[in-house]
Formats: C-alpha cells, sequence, structure tokens
C-alpha cells in the first residue's frame, strides 16, 4: 500500500472486541446482541455458526485450491478450518482491526507460517493494491456497525473478480434481512457477469453469495466425494450435510436437475 493509504489506516480509531465464555465454547461481540464468531472450547477447529459451514461450499467448485484469501478474521474459524483441512493450500487473511489481531492466541488462530499469513491490512485497499490472485477469496468483514460500505461497493466487487484465478471462486456471507441486501447481491453478479448463486445459510439470518470468474455455477460441476476427498473425517461428517444442501438449493436456484 501507499505510504498516504497506510497513514491514513493507521490512524483509524477500531472498536475493541469482547469474549464471552460459558465453559463450553468462547465467543466474539463487538456488541451483546451481534455475534462474530463462536469456539467450542473442546473442539477448537469444529465450525460451530452454522454459515461458516455454508461458506465451506466453495470445495463444491474448488476442493483443493493454492491459494485462499479471507477478508475478515474475527474469532478465526473459517481461517482455522482451512489450515487444518486444506493442507496444501496457502492462505492470505486481512484483517484491518488491530484489537481483533489481538485476540488470535485467545481463540488458537495459528501463527503466520509459509502457509498461513494474517496481515493488519483494510481488504478492500489491498486488493487494489496488491493484486492478489487468489482460488477461492472468503469476505466476512463485519464491524460494530455492520458490514463497511468498502467492502460491498460495486468496485470493490469488480476488485474481487480481478483477483481471482481463471476458475477462482468468490463467497461473501451477507445478512440477508439488511434493507441492501437485494444491492448487494446485484452488485456480485454484475461483477461477475450473473456467475452468482445466493444460498440462504441454516438459521436463516445470514445469506452466502457465491461468485466463479471461471465456468457457470452449475451443479452439474458438483463431485460430492471429490469435494471432501480431502478432510479429515470428523470434517466430512460435519461437512457433508451442508455441502449436499448447498448443492441442492443450486439445482433448485439454477433450474438444473
Amino acid at each position: 500500500m501507499s505510504a498516504a493509504a497506510i497513514g491514513d489506516f493507521q490512524s483509524l480509531q477500531y472498536v475493541k472486541p469482547f469474549v464471552r465464555e460459558d465453559g463450553a465454547s468462547k465467543s466474539l461481540h463487538f456488541t451483546l446482541g451481534e455475534l462474530q464468531s463462536r469456539m467450542l472450547v473442546h473442539q477448537p477447529s469444529r465450525l460451530d455458526v452454522d454459515y461458516t459451514r455454508t461458506m465451506m461450499g466453495f470445495l463444491l467448485f474448488q476442493p483443493a485450491p493454492a491459494h485462499i484469501g479471507m477478508i475478515g478474521l474475527g474469532g478465526g474459524s473459517l481461517a482455522k478450518f482451512c489450515h487444518r483441512q486444506l493442507r496444501a493450500s496457502r492462505m492470505t487473511v486481512l484483517e484491518i482491526n488491530p484489537h481483533v489481531i489481538a485476540l488470535r492466541r485467545e481463540f488458537q488462530v495459528p501463527d503466520n507460517d509459509e502457509r498461513f499469513t494474517v496481515i493488519a491490512a483494510d481488504g478492500a485497499l489491498y486488493l487494489q493494491a496488491e493484486t492478489p490472485r487468489f482460488d477461492v477469496l472468503l469476505v466476512d468483514g463485519f464491524d460494530h456497525e455492520g458490514q463497511p460500505a468498502v467492502l460491498c461497493s460495486q468496485r470493490f466487487y469488480d476488485d474481487c473478480f480481478a483477483a481471482l484465478g481463471d476458475k477462482g471462486v468468490l463467497v461473501v456471507n451477507l445478512h440477508s434481512d439488511h434493507p441492501d441486501y437485494p444491492l448487494l447481491v446485484g452488485r456480485i453478479s454484475r461483477s461477475f457477469s450473473g456467475n452468482a448463486v445466493e444460498v440462504m445459510a441454516a438459521e436463516k439470518s445470514n445469506a452466502v453469495v457465491f461468485a466463479s470468474r471461471g465456468p457457470a455455477l452449475s451443479p452439474r460441476r458438483v463431485n460430492l466425494a471429490q469435494s471432501l476427498s480431502g478432510l479429515d473425517e470428523a470434517a466430512r461428517v460435519q461437512l457433508k450435510p451442508e455441502l449436499a444442501r448447498v448443492a441442492w438449493e443450486m439445482k433448485d436456484l439454477t433450474g438444473e436437475g
């Protein structure tokens, strides 16, 4: 990033999140009414929040991505899962809030190494300045006011498209009850020339939008066994029902039997 951009980034003030514990789990919050992340104490790498399992639907189209990008670390649920399960994948996580990064040990987020890196950066500016190339890009960036406008603009989604490889897949978590939800889905679809599908998470308050720079997001491309083949047994058992549901939802949405 330019010196000016870095200066602006460092000068911003960030809300400090807090952690709640109930013996069985730890959760990350900016406010009591909004859950950011939750970790089971005795299964720290398990995906406990339903929409995170939906976001792993990218495995239906990219079962072995070489490079995964993620905007928004939160409690690190998706980052930990991908790091543990997709051992051939490199992962770059972009998190703007230094207070969130400071809690990485609290949530057992791995240290930086040759496969896994957490970078303190504005995700939107990073895509513009660094021109990365990802096979999968996960966007789950929220703060105490919801999803920042810079992470859901038309320019941002255009930059997401540019940051993906030829068969790259974008995965965006959105609040389905937000007044601008239809507008944001439309922007993603526009950036990807209509090659986008929205799937409601099980609890219905979140929706996950999948968009592909490559082939059409068709259920005919799906091989569930292949999508799960790189995971350990526990992860396959956990994800198989959700990936099957995502594939089924895509059948309904695309009209393909």
